[in-house]
């Protein structure tokens, strides 16, 4: 099955609420396309999804990201960063997806999936 990964990476406004705005409108059409949708939040913009929605487009981000989670979406996030933050148990709690960045990268490319990067 085709699959579309929406990487979150950067952090600046635009980019967050952006990202995951697009990958939930990717996700309302996805399986009449016999498609589906994965997040990968990641870098800079993992830290936002713990920053205590200081702006609009935090608490944007963060309400995407729990309503993706809702439908059924894949939402990943690097364990080892989680780790490093102290989060690990907040994300997990939260319904993502913690794995090794490294090794997630690497699964998109074998599974030939389509990466879009925000």
């Amino acid at each position: 099955m085709p699959k579309t990964v929406i990487h979150v990476f950067h952090d600046d406004d635009h980019s967050i609420a952006t990202g995951t705005r697009v990958a939930q409108r990717i996700q309302e059409i996805a399986s009449d396309h016999h498609s589906s949708v994965e997040v990968l939040c990641f870098g800079p913009a993992q830290r936002r999804l713990t920053d205590g929605a200081t702006s609009e487009a935090s608490v944007t981000y963060n309400r995407l990201i729990d309503e993706l989670i809702a439908e059924g979406v894949v939402v990943g996030a690097c364990i080892n960063a989680a780790r490093a933050d102290g989060v690990e148990a907040e994300l997990v709690r939260r319904g993502l997806n913690l794995q090794v960045a490294r090794d997630e990268f690497l699964r998109f490319t074998l599974e030939q999936a389509t990466v879009i990067t925000f």
